[in-house]
């Protein structure tokens, strides 16, 4: 039996006491069997699925390592999006509060370059960042990995999909040779293997299959003509009326495509992909999460890194090649206890991609009947929350709490009407309860915040 209490890993009393207070009251599975190896000094090969508890897995290790007094680069963490880097460099830096001055720094595209130059002057402990982000700095000669003690390839398995194969060759041979480097991957491709081969020392591989409970999650599949997939797509969302659902596609053109005709349909949907301008991706992945749009329609790529705790539905408007991306897609619903929908549309030409999932499965997946399905009373399901976006975030001093004293004060709005408060550099977005949402935009227009007015307007 393996030991789940993060007391039993003998990490500093200030750490383990700052994981208590962020609620951490055991570990992972993935966290059991990977944290003792990379305490030990291992090379790690860990098979894990996004929500698994990966990012606290290898960030207490590389914490554990860390020097404080010295202001070069000791750990590098690597991932495929923009998206991942940030979730990843914001847990980092709340497992890091239990020591002061250890300096998380974000590097990715997407961002001005002059403010990323700045803080590299001025030092830091831990760089997260996206490969070709990093590998500009690294050419510019303002990223010193010389004395770089442990290196994190996370969700290497899209990196190597979206072709970074090279950037990472190049960062890595800026690195020391001797180091620790974990790396963290969904799946596990010959090309994982062999990357492995050439980065790392006697790597340990660890695989925890993060199972659901039987019966977590209902898999349907529906046989249909390829022209007629965005009509089953709606009469699906019509007659299970999931509260979220995340819609796979193949490509981005289908994903822009099928978002549009949902909307049409009057779904509250929207598309993420890799045209999107940055802050336009920020504002789609902060409406979904906060529950201010019901379908976000992406791409495998574009959806690496989400970590959507309450997904009720994963619709595949096209079957996966690969039998474990498949599997890989299904397993974002059906979390933490609740019952989730995993629900295909597959041609009569797809009968064999079909078989391989059934096989990866090791069980047959229901057939279901299109023309059976009615259609809820009530129309579409319109989202809980609406999104209000407010010119003003970090580089304005903006808190969380400067945004929620403001609504429960002045506006005399309930806490517990006020959902999801996010903020980036430049702007903030909280969502707010459809009902109150008109209340919320006058008292944030009309009222300071931090001591000034700010232009709040409400994102549709």
């Amino acid at each position: 039996m393996i030991p789940t209490a993060f007391s039993a890993l003998h990490l500093k009393t200030p750490l383990l006491k700052n994981l208590a207070s962020l609620g951490y009251t055991g570990m992972t599975p993935i966290q059991a069997h990977s944290l003792p190896l990379i305490l030990a000094g291992k090379d790690v090969i860990a098979k894990a699925k996004t929500g698994s508890g990966k990012t606290a897995a290898f960030g207490i290790g590389l914490l554990s390592r860390l020097e404080a007094t010295s202001t070069r680069v000791q750990a590098l963490v690597i991932c495929p999006t923009r998206e991942l880097a940030d979730q990843v460099g914001k847990e980092l830096r709340r497992l890091a509060r239990f020591t002061d001055n250890i300096k998380v720094l974000t590097l990715c595209g997407g961002v001005p370059f002059g403010p990323q130059l700045g803080s590299l002057e001025h030092g830091a402990h831990i760089v997260v960042g996206t490969p070709g982000r990093l590998l500009d700095h690294l050419r510019r000669g303002s990223l010193d990995l010389t004395g770089l003690q442990t290196l994190v390839l996370d969700e290497a398995d899209r990196m190597l999909d979206m072709g970074f194969q090279e950037e990472i060759r190049t960062l890595i041979a800026a690195t020391p040779k001797k180091k620790q480097t974990l790396l963290f991957s969904a799946t596990y491709p010959a090309a994982i293997s062999a990357m492995s081969a050439t980065i790392q020392r006697e790597p340990v591989e660890v695989s925890v299959d993060e199972a659901h409970d039987d019966g977590a999650i209902e898999q349907i599949l529906y046989e249909v003509d390829r022209e007629e997939r965005t009509e089953a797509v709606a009469r699906i969302l019509g007659h299970f009326r999931p509260e979220s659902t995340l819609v796979f596609c193949n490509t981005k053109i289908e994903c822009q495509e099928v978002a549009e005709a949902l909307v049409k349909r009057g779904f509250s949907a929207l598309a993420i992909h890799g045209d999107l301008e940055q802050r336009e991706r920020d504002q789609v992945l902060v409406r979904f999460a906060n529950k201010s749009t019901s379908i976000l329609v992406a791409t495998d790529v574009a959806a690496r890194g989400l970590d959507i705790k309450e997904l009720s539905a994963v619709i595949n408007y096209e079957l996966s090649r690969d039998p474990e991306i498949h599997i890989h897609r299904i397993g974002r619903t059906g979390r933490a206890g609740e019952q989730g929908l995993g629900l295909s549309l597959v041609t009569a030409q797809e009968n064999r991609r079909v078989l391989a999932i059934e096989t990866a499965l090791g069980t047959p997946i229901t057939r279901g009947e299109l023309e059976s399905l009615g259609i809820a009373a009530g129309g579409p399901l319109v989202p809980p929350m609406v999104t209000l976006c407010i010119d003003g975030g970090r580089k304005n001093k903006m808190r969380p709490g400067d945004i929620l004293g403001a609504l429960t004060g002045e506006a005399g709005i309930a806490g517990s009407e006020v959902g999801k408060i996010d903020v980036f550099d430049f702007h903030a977005y909280v969502a707010v309860m459809r009902a109150s949402a008109g209340q919320a935009l006058s008292c944030l227009n009309g009222n300071k915040i931090k001591g000034r007015f700010f232009k709040v307007r409400k994102i549709s």
